[in-house]
């Protein structure tokens, strides 16, 4: 009986490595040697794909063990890389197009949960006020622990005018929180635009999708020709956007600095992973894309301009508040961002599942590393909310370490505590209790309203009024 098992694993061995090389190992066995691969360990594999297949106490299917045993794979490695199953890498397509079923949040596993990493803006979960760093432990009645990030992707999203009711975790309530939104095609508009006021302009970009960089292009251009008179300002925000795609964060940068300026530099361990990214044509018009920054007027190259970031701002929009930072070309206001600095690469398989795959670090022209730290602000402007609920990747579990780690030194060490907590203010300070989302450039939008005041020459404030405790109420 043994002698057969050992048969068996060995056979299933065989076939399991036969298994890794049609589904898109062949690349990597290109650079590795037969001799490398771990024989013992997918003998071990085998074993207990064989131990499953007899013994468990209901019948599994083999798709469904190998499936498994890839995410579980991907999922070990950092919170970003993950299997897809053909169905969850069409609704990853579906995403970076624009346009999808759900609720409208960017989500990463954390101890078994989702944690909601930010809302997408207008979406159902925004108006219902999910928060970053809640996180979400059932989904209707089915808890989430035990499930993968995929599975409860697939949950979350579903038929437009459908119901589901998540319960949530939030740091600072006692009780769980229950909400019960309505699905919805969420159609994310990316740039919005608008005059604040004569002569000063504000954009807007929630994400970054295929044509982020297009629909930014005709934002400024609208936003050129609705205007008679000299352009002396303009607000790019950036808050509460996860990031996207790279190509349109190196357009976004391109459409503010000059010609052939450095955007992004990315480093990993294959020759693909190393790019340098600049501000020109060939790096951001992709995939036979036209030139659509061509005949962007001049003067966007040179107008002021205060980029927003808060904790929500992730990945691709740190790229280009890096970017805009480190060529003096903008002043980056608000608190610390989320600190998201490596890439994810899309690698399809043979059999129409998918992996996202963290292939690189990123880093900004000046050679900072962004992970696990985040994008310190020129000027930090809280905006009022508790910065203990906030989360960021170097809360996240596995995450990668920040490769300048060994180069920081106390006092940066600082000041990146001061961004994160609000400038100089004690992180046990009572904060005024923001209900529900602010509206954006509105009178309630305090960092807005000091982005304006930076624009004019005119004092900024680091902290809202409300948020101010006053010595003589204190108990």
């Amino acid at each position: 009986m043994r002698s057969k098992l050992e048969k068996f694993s060995l056979l299933a061995a065989g076939i399991f490595v036969g298994i890794l090389v049609s589904i898109n190992i062949s690349a990597w066995a290109d650079r590795t040697s037969v001799s490398q691969l771990p024989i013992d360990e997918l003998r071990v594999f085998a074993e207990v794909f064989a131990k499953v297949k007899s013994d468990y106490v209901e019948p599994v299917e083999d798709k469904k063990l190998i499936n498994e045993a890839l995410a579980g794979m991907l999922q070990g490695l950092d919170p970003h890389s993950t299997f897809m199953d053909a169905d969850a890498y069409k609704e990853l397509q579906a995403g970076t197009q624009g346009e999808f079923g759900g609720l409208g949040i960017e989500v990463a596993m954390e101890d078994g949960l989702v944690k909601v990493v930010t809302p997408i803006e207008d979406s159902p979960a925004y108006k219902a006020g999910l928060k970053s760093g809640d996180l979400i432990m059932k989904l209707d009645d089915a808890q989430v622990r035990g499930m993968t990030l995929n599975d409860a992707v697939k949950r979350m999203r579903g038929t437009p005018d459908t119901n589901i009711t998540l319960t949530v975790l939030r740091k600072g309530e006692d009780k769980p929180l229950t909400f019960t939104l309505t699905r919805a095609i969420i159609k994310a508009q990316s740039v919005k635009n608008k005059w604040i006021e004569q002569n000063y302009g504000y954009v807007r970009i929630t994400q970054f999708q295929e044509r982020t960089g297009e629909d930014l292009a005709k934002a400024l251009k609208s936003l050129r020709a609705e205007n008679k008179g000299p352009l002396k300002g303009l607000v790019l925000d950036l808050r509460n956007n996860p990031g996207g795609l790279l190509d349109a964060a190196v357009g976004v940068s391109a459409a503010f600095l000059p010609k052939d300026d450095l955007v992004v530099y990315t480093e990993g361990r294959v020759a693909d992973s190393k790019m340098r990214l600049t501000a020109t044509p060939m790096d951001y018009a992709r995939r036979g894309k036209s030139d659509y920054l061509k005949d962007l007027p001049e003067e966007f190259k040179s107008v002021p301009i205060v980029v927003l970031i808060n904790a929500g701002s992730a990945s691709a929009s740190e790229i280009v508040a890096g970017a805009l930072q480190d060529h003096k070309r903008a002043t980056i206001m608000g608190i610390q961002s989320f600190g998201k600095g490596s890439v994810q690469t899309i690698l399809p398989m043979n059999n129409g599942s998918a992996i996202k795959l963290t292939t690189a670090r990123y880093f900004t022209p000046n050679g900072r590393s962004i992970q696990a730290k985040g994008i310190v602000p020129d000027i930090t402007v809280d905006d009022g909310s508790d910065p203990s609920l906030s989360l960021h990747e170097a809360d996240l579990k596995r995450h990668l370490s920040n490769p300048n780690d060994a180069k920081a030194n106390a006092d940066k060490a600082t000041e990146e505590a001061k961004a994160r907590v609000g400038g100089e203010k004690a992180k046990d300070e009572k904060f005024a209790e923001t209900k529900g989302p602010i509206e954006p450039t509105s009178k309630d939008d305090f960092q807005f309203q000091q982005a304006m005041n930076q624009l004019k020459g005119l004092p900024v404030q680091k902290v809202p009024e409300t948020a101010k405790v006053s010595e003589a109420v204190k108990p």
